[in-house]
């Protein structure tokens, strides 16, 4: 059926209009973080070297290449990944050997290059899973492993919602508070689209109050139109291809280990949404294969890695449609924002703290699905060795707030906190005893989570064999 409990599998049913207001939604709810990845890069370099253009048509092909390799079966958006932060943090300070007397932008060049190298590292491990099978791959990602990480994988994300709605709390709750109202109490197409409807209204709303002569709380202007009056209505992206140089590939590289592990959590977190075997059809390895290939292409150009958002998985959960179309117009949509800097500069004059207000919501129901696949999988609590390892990986995941780094080479790396805990929690329980998950076995749970291997599951005995 293509409707079951309110949830839409085919949006054409929909009519074309409307679902190009869903993927303009879905525009918005990763606008914001791609963006913010090249503003932050470029911070370190101390000037303009990773370009906003670049970022979005990267982002877009990214994604319509991954939902190819995927057989287009999974609805998820590819925007900048912020694993890589520290990597660039650390080759824009480099100055030594070939780092010496060189651009900011040939140091991007050469930080890309390595990132190139960690996209092909993804296709290393999708063919580690495609010789010896998803099954026994999963075997090390139990609902006690998965469940905390996409716990985490919101909370992580909670601070950054708190930072933006401090500038200006009025406008985030008003945005929030339509998103609220809309999910709730809205009726027909208004009822899919809260995150559009929350985004319009608290702009509209910041324009008012802007030309009231309200500021911000640190006391800024609530918007500011200067870089829209200066960018042209229509320009190319500013391409840059790749260099390669063995440190900065060591700083780089090792990286994917991180993306990795995020991308697996990912793909979990969406079949958990969807409620469908994503894992196994189109594939663990085909998912990995289409985020390393848009990685590297990305890098190749001069542009950042990708990764799968979850802001987009919040949106699917909020509006209930589960069409992976959806979230390829929302591509479409980036690649021609790419070519009209005016309109790009629009979309980002949006204030912080709208997107503060929508990341409450977002970031929230993230972590709400790993609650729910760790309550949904029933999770024996009772258990030391459960306990201990999601303890972890909820320390290692909230804890390590600037990751961990360490020295290769007289190189420093960087994992995030998220791969720390993603690497904390698959060790602690392939070493702990007591481990009695088989993949595969547990029709219900694994159900549950999105990646059964009975496809055509019947929900009546959802729970008939669970030994989680």
């Amino acid at each position: 059926m293509n409707e079951n409990n309110g949830i839409i599998r085919n949006a054409s049913v929909l009519g074309v209009p409307k679902m190009l207001l869903l993927g303009l939604q879905h525009m918005f709810a990763m606008f914001g973080a791609t963006i913010l990845v090249p503003i932050l890069v470029n911070s370190y370099f101390g000037e303009d070297v990773l370009h906003v253009q670049v970022t979005l048509i990267c982002a877009g092909v990214g994604t319509l290449l991954f939902h190819f390799c995927s057989k287009g079966k999974v609805p998820a958006f590819l925007g900048s990944s912020f694993a890589f932060l520290g990597g660039f943090a650390t080759i824009s300070k480099l100055n030594t050997g070939a780092f010496a007397n060189i651009s900011n932008a040939e140091k991007l060049s050469y930080a890309c290059g390595g990132i190139l190298v960690a996209g092909l590292l993804y296709l290393v491990l999708a063919l580690i899973i495609r010789l010896i099978g998803v099954k026994k791959v999963m075997r090390f990602l139990p609902p006690v492993v998965t469940g905390p990480i996409i716990i985490c994988i919101g909370l992580s994300l909670a601070g950054s919602a708190v930072s933006n709605a401090s500038t200006n709390w009025l406008l985030a709750f008003i945005a929030l508070a339509t998103i609220v109202v809309f999910n709730i109490w809205g009726k027909g197409m208004f009822k899919i689209i809260p995150i559009l409807m929350g985004v319009v209204i608290s702009y509209i709303a910041a324009l008012i109050f802007n030309a009231m002569g309200m500021t911000n709380a640190d006391g800024s202007a609530i918007l500011n139109f200067t870089n829209i009056t200066a960018a042209p209505m229509v320009g190319v992206p500013e391409f840059s291809l790749c260099k390669f140089n063995i440190s900065a590939i060591l700083v780089m590289a090792p990286i994917a280990l991180a993306s990795m592990m995020e991308h697996i959590g990912d793909m979990s977190a969406i079949s958990a949404t969807v409620g469908e075997n994503l894992i196994e059809d189109p594939g663990l390895h085909r998912t990995l294969i289409g985020d390393g290939l848009a990685t590297s292409l990305s890098a190749l150009v001069g542009g950042p890695a990708n990764t799968t958002y979850g802001e987009n998985t919040g949106v699917l959960e909020l509006s209930k449609v589960h069409d992976p179309k959806v979230i390829r117009i929302a591509a479409v949509y980036a690649i021609i924002l790419s070519f009209i800097p005016k309109m790009a500069e629009v979309i980002g004059s949006m204030p912080s703290a709208i997107i503060g207000g929508v990341s409450f919501m977002l970031y929230g129901m993230i972590s709400a699905i790993g609650v729910r696949n760790v309550v949904e999988n029933r999770v024996d609590f009772t258990k030391s060795r459960n306990l201990i390892i999601a303890g972890v990986i909820f320390v290692c995941g909230l804890g390590f707030s600037d990751g961990l780094t360490f020295n290769v080479a007289n190189t420093d790396i960087t994992l995030t906190s998220l791969a720390i805990a993603a690497i904390a929690g698959i060790v602690l329980n392939a070493i702990l005893p007591g481990n009695d998950y088989h993949f595969g076995k547990n029709a219900g749970g694994d159900a549950n989570r999105g990646i059964d291997m009975i496809p055509n599951f019947n929900e009546d005995t959802r729970y008939g064999d669970n030994e989680d």
